[in-house]
């Protein structure tokens, strides 16, 4: 096994294993079965499992030497010494080789974050202590221990022992056995959301006060607090619910003086509640990972978009600052030192503070997405974001035709709406030049409404938008181009929202695009 796999196990850990596996073997021991005192509840092969998985073959000889203590303290079989090391070593076998399964499939902290983790921990367990139980009641049975005839009889309850304590336990133990999974639990338990608990506590409490009566066919009402918790709190939210609901289970077998079969139909009942609350909670943690991950794809994207639009805003002070600097050059060449050398200094510490700006802006955006209000005239901003198209217009036979906008002034962040006008005559031209070289036309116009907002429209000559595609087109990483991410529209419906516009497509024979944005009421100047 690789160096890397494993952590080295230390006679802290050592002691931890030994105690925890017994502790838990005392505390899950509840009804003797053909002298073997096996349990419907068996935890501590999960911790078992968790030292095997984060510390591999050095935590084997502390594990076998946990299962002899327990089943010299806790069960007191009468097994011989020798078969009673034999069976203990057959069973740290198993554990092993079922452990080693899953830190392949899900890690060396044995932690379920997926569905699909979730499925490969459920399967590998089931088929892992079935093998296990398997070769123990053989074991048995061979040694002439168990009655041949009892064997298939005690299977099943061992088996399902095992099963049951390791898929209820395992999640809660590895969590607490990890850092981050302790600081989470310790935030729920103190937090508001501990609530939740409270009522799981409820719940529990109804259904045993009524379940001498009703022979517990209430119990499943426990998956409305198992339910809520992990929707509102992920996986930790329904592990803290499950171990709460296990607990019960526990204090009401030795209150109430439940036999062995209710016990075991109830710990199936606990399982199936458990499976149901742990994919909740794995469904809820994925739904919000993969949310942050979008957020920070999203947010990345924009700032390339972001870049581009300030690259074009470097371009003329950079520009500004050579030419000012050569001039420099030539008035000190020509021995200059009065008032012309000092406007082209001072030209030059304009256009560089300028410049510091638009990295300024440019740097807050990456930092915290900040964007800088300020009043924007209509009719600059749409001519700045055409002229830039002017080229490529003559370039490709495009007619780009600006219609006269209203005078009017918004309040907005200039270079973020430069990104979407650029985005959106980016797609339009993109959309024309599928047409033949007369029909490709690009028109940019602008209106006022009642509303008091101005609705601007770029419109395409090209083949339009479908009604199927209308529906998906502003929804992140859908992209009808081999080579984009489809992200460009996306971001810039989140630009328009944010400043408290909106940005749609109409369907029809060519491409039109709209978006509606709110008026300053009292410019400051006309134009």
């Amino acid at each position: 096994m690789p160096k890397s796999a494993t952590r080295r196990l230390g006679w802290r850990n050592a002691l931890l294993l030994v105690g925890g596996y017994l502790a838990l073997d005392w505390a899950s021991h509840t009804h003797p079965l053909y002298g073997l005192h096996v349990t419907p509840w068996s935890p501590a092969p999960a911790l078992g499992l968790l030292f095997l998985m984060r510390h591999g073959g050095r935590a084997a000889a502390p594990l076998a030497l946990a299962i002899l203590a327990a089943d010299a303290w806790v069960r007191e079989p009468s097994l011989p010494w020798l078969l009673a090391c034999g069976l203990a070593l057959q069973l740290t076998a198993g554990y092993w080789l079922t452990a080693e399964i899953l830190r392949r499939r899900l890690g060396r902290k044995g932690m379920v974050v997926s569905q699909r983790g979730l499925v490969d921990w459920v399967t590998i367990t089931v088929i892992g202590t079935l093998l296990n139980s398997l070769l123990f009641i053989a074991g048995l049975t061979l040694a002439g221990y168990l009655p041949r005839e009892a064997a298939a009889d005690a299977l099943l309850p061992y088996w399902l022992g095992d099963v049951v304590g390791i898929l209820i336990s395992m999640p809660l133990l590895a969590m607490l056995l990890d850092e981050r999974g302790r600081a989470r639990l310790r935030r729920l338990l103190l937090g508001r959301e501990s609530l939740s608990l409270l009522a799981t506590g409820g719940v529990l409490a109804v259904t045993f006060v009524a379940g001498e009566m009703t022979e517990f066919k209430y119990f499943p009402v426990l998956f409305l607090p198992i339910a809520w918790a992990a929707a509102r709190q992920g996986l930790a939210g329904a592990v803290l619910t499950i171990g709460l609901t296990q607990v019960g289970v526990i204090l009401a077998t030795h209150l109430l003086g439940l036999s062995p079969l209710i016990l075991r139909e109830l710990e199936v009942l606990v399982l199936v509640l458990a499976l149901s609350g742990f994919f909740i909670g794995v469904v809820v943690d994925e739904k919000q990972r993969l949310g942050t991950e979008l957020q920070q794809t999203l947010r990345l994207a924009a700032a390339g978009e972001m870049a581009g639009a300030l690259s074009h805003e470097l371009h003329q002070p950079l520009t500004a600052l050579l030419a000012y600097t050569r001039a420099c050059q030539r008035l000190l060449a020509q021995g200059e030192s009065g008032e012309r050398l000092r406007d082209v200094i001072d030209r030059v510490v304009a256009e560089s503070q300028r410049a510091a700006e638009v990295v300024s802006r440019l740097r807050d955006f990456f930092r915290t997405g900040t964007t800088r209000l300020e009043q924007i005239w209509l009719r600059e901003l749409l001519s700045s974001a055409t002229s830039g198209f002017a080229a490529q217009a003559r370039e490709q036979g495009v007619e780009l035709v600006l219609q006269l906008a209203p005078a009017c002034a918004l309040w907005a962040d200039r270079l973020q709406l430069e990104v979407v006008l650029r985005n959106l005559l980016a797609n339009a031209f993109e959309a024309a030049a599928e047409r033949p070289p007369a029909e490709r036309q690009v028109h940019v116009s602008a209106h006022l409404d009642s509303a008091g907002h101005v609705c601007i429209t770029v419109e395409d000559s090209g083949p339009g938008v479908s009604e199927e595609m209308e529906e998906r087109l502003f929804e992140p990483f859908h992209s009808s181009k081999a080579s984009g991410l489809g992200l460009g529209l996306a971001i810039s419906r989140a630009i328009i929202e944010a400043h408290g516009g909106r940005l749609w497509a109409e369907a029809g024979d060519r491409g039109v695009f709209k978006l509606v944005l709110p008026v300053e009421e009292k410019p400051a100047r006309d134009i």
